[in-house]
């Protein structure tokens, strides 16, 4: 997201050892044989990604999702990767060799909603956008445009009180004209007439209160990250991904931002991540908002399938 610090440093991942496992002792159980590892979208061809996208296009929502992001992990993290394709942004329109925290979650939702890779390029841009695919009407702040304008599009369900409980609070982000002020948030280069102002509510689990709900997140339910509210800030939310529930732990998995340009796409221990997150004391992380996927055409989270 453009004039928005992402916190982190990239999660390192240790490499696979490459020496033969020693042979098993006679009587001790056979060993399940490893499993393959994924292939990331930016190493099929366009003919493979489309088999992949039709073949899956009967499975529940949530299960494309994680097949969807699972094919992203270890793709390299670049600010701000998509644009316009010209003008004020003219970074292309899709591109699955890099991500930000953003990109990563609307290409895996378009490309899981889709029922052939035709439709991939239309759901994007009915994420990414308003109404019209400019600049001016991208949905560049996410309490006032992003989530809003999806939850109306039938896209996104906000899911934080049903999970958060009685520990869900309510909290604001205001826009004024001060806020736009602010070096940030006139970084963004937009017109007077399109920058949004007003007050906009949203439902936040405290940051010491999420791992005590965590275990009951559906894996693919897309965990936002608010921080403090600044007036000269144009945003509360600085990152988001999705929750992956794998063994018995909770996992967040997200673009993250690296040292020296090194992030990429990772599966981080969600319990990590949050302590991780509350030393920062510059821009304080108040809490996470919880959001789920749907698609629009179906109404259920369900892709519609034919006979």
């Amino acid at each position: 997201m453009k004039a928005l610090a992402l916190a982190g440093a990239l999660l390192a991942h240790a490499p696979a050892s490459s020496t033969s496992p020693a042979p098993a002792a006679p009587g001790t159980p056979a060993r399940k044989p490893a499993t393959a590892p994924v292939v990331v979208w930016a190493s099929l061809s366009e003919q493979e990604r489309a088999t992949f996208i039709s073949e899956d296009s009967r499975l529940p929502l949530r299960e494309r999702l994680l097949r969807v992001s699972e094919r992203f992990l270890g793709t390299p993290y670049v600010h701000s990767p998509l644009g316009e394709g010209s003008g004020v942004d003219p970074d292309p329109t899709f591109r699955l060799d890099a991500v930000d925290c953003l990109t990563f979650v609307e290409q895996a939702m378009a490309m899981s909603m889709a029922r052939a890779d035709a439709e991939v390029a239309g759901l994007l841009e009915r994420l990414r956008y308003a109404n019209t695919p400019t600049y001016e009407d991208r949905n560049h702040l996410m309490e006032a445009q992003w989530l809003p304008n999806n939850q109306r599009k039938g896209f996104l369900a906000d899911v934080t009180r049903r999970y958060g409980g009685e520990d869900t609070v309510r909290v604001q982000k205001a826009l004024t004209a001060l806020t736009w002020t602010s070096r940030s948030s006139m970084a963004l280069g937009l017109p007077k007439a399109h920058q949004p102002r007003g007050t906009y509510s949203l439902d936040m689990i405290p940051l010491d209160k999420v791992m005590a709900h965590a275990r009951q997140l559906p894996s693919g339910t897309i965990l936002v990250v608010l921080r403090e509210d600044l007036p000269l800030k144009a945003t509360r939310v600085t990152h988001l991904g999705f929750v992956v529930q794998k063994g018995k732990r909770t996992w967040l998995r997200h673009a993250r931002r690296g040292v020296d340009g090194n992030g990429r796409v990772v599966d981080e221990d969600l319990e990590t991540f949050l302590a991780r997150n509350a030393k920062y004391d510059k821009w304080k992380v108040s809490g996470v908002s919880l959001y789920e996927a749907r698609n629009p055409d179906s109404g259920n989270g369900e892709l519609v399938s034919s006979p």
